[in-house]
């Protein structure tokens, strides 16, 4: 008997076992009887040729190993969406509900706990009541009945359809527009056609705030598309997708407060400029996005510029960043607070961390957390202070001095160190005596081993810690504050030698590096707040 196959059947997706596809062919095969599906697997390991079969071309694959030919009655075409929600929560017709505990009730393998089990239990038992709805790899196709969806799924908001058989962008508004108070929605994992040119704007998205689209295979112009329909949406989470390139959004996304890149290779940096007038815009994720630089040409050095107003949360890890000038850029940004650049080529310029988490702090002004971890004021102040210092040679050399009025340094070195003359109007310019023999960041200062010791917290066991004998007592507070997770409060410091016989000395001089109290490697540092 030959197996039954969909009319739409071409362009659908399949499920063989574990396995998903899209099937490219349906037909007849050389030499063989009876209808054959040819399939391209998501997996090119699970295929066996392009789609040509001795020699003749029956479908074309992107990977030259990614396609096969498969029975009808081998693949799974899926169910509709209301089938896959009652077999999951066990109320389907074939399937009672098992009473568990006093107070809980079983649906299937999922307990919930609840109030007045004999009017929840039928409430359940006709979906009605369920809010939050996950039928992730329940082979979900289409949507079905959607007045049955409409009268059993009213107060659902949030429904999770990743990873099943939706072929097309239409199947999901045939889902959305019968739930009429959705919120979250997650199709990710699907590999979907989207609508390529202007359709007339569904209500299905009304209400809806946060949407996950990641490997789906869209593009920013079906993106764009789309959210002509999405009038409310915050959050929109599109990762590896092979987002190549943007476009300026055209009267769409305008209530956007977090958008999700990561994992798509932008073509550059410039491509950011595209989307850097979403006016609510707060939090915009960049990981693994091949970015190398960053740049607002409209501002110049000291100024902010008019791009992302209100991005407060960035993150860059994991790009090509190499060069300090993307870092002073960020500066740029009127709301920035908070940056993720780990892993990047920048990060591996200086050979110690500290130095380099204090470089980033003093060049971006209104930083609060940098790699999540919070920035405290006392650790800002030490690495703006040191910043001062480090450059001031530099600063001299390029024309910088003393005299408010012939400080005039070159546009060379304003361009590499923009917040130079706003820290100098802050803290002073650094006197001549601090910049007298300082060693440049590159040479590897001599390292003490100290033993560092927190008093007032007995239950703390001793750290044991190597730090340059040049860092300053300011640069070891920030070390500890990150160290020990003490709240913001001032740090006291003190250490104590086996020279000393038993005094403590304080060190007092957050400007002054550890070498100008004489320790020495051996000595134990008190740790007070």
């Amino acid at each position: 008997m030959t197996a039954w196959v969909p009319p739409d059947a071409l362009g659908r997706r399949v499920s063989c076992g574990t396995d998903y596809g899209t099937v490219r062919y349906v037909g007849s095969v050389s030499r063989t009887s009876g209808i054959w599906l040819g399939v391209e697997w998501d997996d090119p390991q699970r295929g066996k040729h392009d789609g040509c079969y001795e020699g003749t071309q029956y479908f074309k694959c992107r990977h030259p190993k990614g396609g096969s030919f498969i029975r009808p009655n081998k693949a799974n075409f899926g169910v509709d969406f209301l089938t896959a929600v009652k077999d999951r929560y066990g109320l389907n017709d074939k399937q009672d509900i098992q009473y568990g505990t006093e107070n809980t009730v079983v649906f299937g393998t999922k307990t919930v706990e609840f109030v007045g089990m004999d009017s929840v239990a039928e409430q359940q038992r006709r979906l009605n009541k369920l809010v939050d709805i996950s039928v992730r790899e329940c082979a979900v196709s289409h949507a079905g009945q959607t007045e049955e969806i409409s009268r059993t799924c009213a107060n659902m908001r949030h429904i999770n359809l990743s990873k099943n058989l939706i072929s097309s962008w239409e199947t999901v508004i045939g889902i959305a527009s019968h739930v009429q108070n959705l919120e979250t929605l997650n199709v990710s994992e699907n590999k979907m056609k989207f609508p390529s040119t202007s359709t007339s704007i569904s209500s299905a998205f009304s209400n809806l705030k946060t949407l996950a689209l990641n490997q789906t295979e869209i593009t920013w112009t079906e993106v764009l598309l789309c959210a002509q329909g999405w009038p409310a949406l915050e959050e929109l989470y599109l990762s590896s997708n092979n987002i190549t390139v943007l476009e300026r959004p055209d009267n769409v996304l305008k209530t956007l407060k977090l958008l999700d890149l990561s994992d798509n290779q932008l073509l550059d940096g410039n491509q950011l400029h595209l989307i850097a007038h979403l006016p609510r815009l707060e939090q915009l994720i960049l990981r693994n996005t091949g970015i190398s630089s960053i740049h607002f040409p409209d501002a110049g050095f000291g100024c902010k510029t008019k791009m992302f107003p209100s991005l407060k949360r960035l993150a860059i890890n994991d790009n090509k960043i190499s060069q300090w000038s993307s870092i002073n850029e960020l500066d740029k940004l009127p709301s920035l607070q908070s940056l993720q650049c780990n892993n990047n080529p920048l990060m591996d310029t200086e050979k110690n961390p500290e130095t380099l988490i204090q470089l980033i702090i003093a060049k971006i002004s209104q930083l609060k957390v940098l790699n999540n971890c919070e920035i405290l004021p006392a650790e800002r102040r030490g690495a703006e202070l040191d910043y001062r210092k480090i450059f001031g040679n530099a600063w001299l050399e390029a024309g910088g001095h003393w005299d408010p009025e012939k400080n005039k340094p070159s546009e060379e070195f304003l361009a590499a160190h923009p917040r130079y003359l706003s820290l100098c109007l802050k803290y002073g310019a650094p006197e001549e005596g601090e910049l007298k023999g300082r060693q440049p960041l590159t040479l590897k200062n001599q390292l003490l081993t100290l033993t560092i010791k927190c008093p007032e917290k007995p239950e703390q066991k001793p750290v044991e810690k190597k730090l340059p004998e040049s860092m300053t007592i300011q640069k070891v507070k920030g070390l500890l504050y990150r160290l020990f997770k003490i709240p913001g409060s001032e740090l006291k410091l003190s250490y104590e030698s086996s020279k000393l016989e038993g005094k403590e000395v304080e060190l007092d001089n957050d400007l002054k590096p550890l070498q100008f109290y004489s320790i020495e490697s051996g000595d134990c540092v008190l740790v007070r707040w």
